[in-house]
């Protein structure tokens, strides 16, 4: 019988971090951190490579355009140069006007701190998901992408799972429920399953490969 414990352990050490990790994020329950994995949010919700996205972001953040007062203070140009420096270039364009207004909303609705709009929701995660997609480019794979990444910090979210977690769980073989799956690691490790099943979800490693390594490990 297969130790579904053996891949996991071999799936974290493999692809174990974060989007937010890979970007520079520093993540903890204040408002910088949680509005940058917002940005990030933002722009992994088009249809690009992953790995742009982090780019982007770097570049944003990099730039100084890591809290809402900064970037809604730099110019629309400002901002797509940083995205086109991350070879954001498709949706530079549109990107940098969403940009512009989610910090404007951010800082006009909850004084730019998003801590504001999780306490908003009180424990509610469908009105969680409701004020996330009220961000302009943030949609229902938007507000997915952020709560996966938030729930290392909001902890009444953990375990989140979606759609892209789950298909990454059924490749591998791994339970799909978020109990059955959270069973499988510590609380804190969570986080970096969740992203690493969506590495499976893309693509980025097969399950073949993974579950031979998992085996040669034990």
């Amino acid at each position: 019988m297969r130790n579904d414990q053996a891949l996991v352990r071999t799936l974290l050490d493999r692809h174990g971090h974060t989007y937010a990790e890979d970007c520079g994020i520093q993540l903890a329950d204040r408002p910088a951190p949680l509005y940058q994995l917002l940005v990030l949010a933002t722009l992994l919700s088009t249809r690009i490579r992953a790995s742009v996205g982090v780019a982007a972001a770097r570049e944003l953040f990099g730039a100084g355009y890591r809290t809402p007062q900064a970037m809604e203070a730099a110019s629309w140009q400002d901002r797509v140069d940083a995205l086109g420096r991350g070879h954001y270039r498709r949706y530079d364009e549109r990107t940098s006007t969403m940009l512009g207004a989610g910090a404007r909303l951010c800082l006009e609705r909850w004084r730019g701190d998003l801590r504001r709009l999780h306490r908003e929701a009180d424990g509610d995660l469908s009105a969680l998901r409701r004020l996330l997609t009220s961000f302009p480019g943030i949609g229902p794979t938007g507000a997915d992408i952020y709560l996966r990444e938030a729930q290392a910090v909001w902890s009444d979210v953990c375990p989140y799972t979606d759609r892209r977690m789950t298909a990454g769980a059924r490749r591998l073989g791994l339970p799909a429920a978020p109990d059955a799956l959270a069973g499988l690691v510590p609380g804190r490790d969570f986080p970096r399953l969740a992203s690493a099943l969506v590495r499976v979800s893309l693509g980025e490693e097969s399950p073949g490969t993974l579950t031979r390594a998992a085996a040669a490990a034990r």
